[in-house]
């Protein structure tokens, strides 16, 4: 049966400007990160994926490392995108990144250009596509010059393998040099993928979110439910130390009583709001006027429905919002990219 996207598929979504530029996303992005690697079968890939864009999640998250295993994702998208979606390409918005361990060897690694270059023309064959709209050096790599790496983003863009780049977990400094670089090379640096939630505020603490704003780098927020911490899942008396075990992305701290104590507390205000917790901390995330999207991830459609709930959800007053930082002040997370 040939898919047919929901005329209405635009009325209810938010969208919102990537920084200075004229780009727009969806208040609310999907990932592929942990979730349709090799154990996701077409089927309920499609699922997922058709809901979201007939929802207007029009931007679709990936790495050349998503899996697993390593570029399973990537797989998996491509054939939604050759059987279903190929005749709404010019309505997506498909993002990639290389920066993490993808394959043997000194080049499959970090930010060297030979890395970013081949990287970028793998996930391109792996997608069957002739271009992602944006590319991203996916982490800062202290031991490669800045220049070669930004260096890198400009050849893709220049030679229309990505339409737009951008950068991932890097700290405040080397934002900054990364914008100068780009921006003497003629290429803006489009937008910024930093973890960030309720209980991890490290682009508030070094100031990478406020840097942005002054620079017109816009920012979409990975892990804005702390790897599922903030679904309530893992709270106490409910049986998620099993899955969390799973979970290897998980911190160490994570899942501590004063984490899940933080949880709880901010579930009653969710309540309060007649939220769900889920819908609370995105609400939360896209409450800064830096913030272009919030990046979701899913395993079942019920999870992507309840993350759609937030889209529209009435502002956080400032009694709401001194009452979050209340309650997360005792399950803070310490979640800085390591440089």
């Amino acid at each position: 049966m040939t898919y047919r996207a929901d005329p209405a598929r635009y009325d209810t979504m938010e969208y919102r400007y990537a920084g200075r530029s004229g780009l727009k996303l969806p208040a609310i992005s999907l990932g592929l990160w942990q979730n349709f690697g090799g154990t996701r079968d077409y089927p309920g890939a499609f699922e997922i994926l058709s809901y979201a864009f007939d929802r207007g999640v029009t931007h679709f998250d990936l790495a050349n490392n998503y899996g697993p295993p390593p570029g399973a994702a990537e797989e998996l998208f491509g054939q939604v995108l050759a059987r279903d979606f190929r005749p709404y390409r010019d309505e997506l918005i498909v993002s990639s990144k290389a920066g993490w361990g993808m394959w043997p060897g000194p080049y499959g690694d970090l930010g060297s250009r030979k890395y970013l270059i081949a990287s970028c023309d793998q996930s391109l064959k792996r997608m069957g596509l002739d271009y992602v709209d944006i590319f991203y050096s996916h982490r800062y790599d202290p031991n490669t010059p800045l220049e070669e790496t930004m260096g890198a983003l400009a050849q893709l863009h220049r030679r229309g393998k990505a339409l737009y780049v951008g950068i991932s977990s890097y700290p405040e400094r080397e934002t900054r040099e990364a914008h100068r670089i780009l921006k003497e090379m003629g290429v803006p640096c489009l937008i910024h993928q930093p973890s960030y939630s309720i209980l991890n505020r490290w682009i508030e603490d070094d100031e990478t979110v406020e840097a942005c704003g002054e620079l017109g780098i816009g920012v979409i927020a990975f892990s804005p439910l702390a790897q599922g911490v903030l679904s309530g899942k893992y709270s106490r008396g409910k049986d998620g130390t099993r899955a969390a075990e799973k979970n290897s992305s998980l911190g160490d701290n994570a899942l501590k009583p004063n984490v899940l104590a933080a949880v709880d507390a901010l579930g009653e205000i969710a309540s309060k709001r007649r939220q769900s917790l889920v819908q609370l901390a995105i609400s939360w995330v896209l409450r800064r006027p830096e913030m272009t999207s919030a990046l979701i991830g899913v395993r079942t459609l019920e999870q992507l429905k309840d993350c759609l709930g937030a889209v529209n959800a009435p502002r956080l007053t400032a009694d709401e919002l001194a009452a979050i930082d209340a309650a997360a002040r005792g399950g803070m997370l310490d979640q800085r990219p390591q440089v």
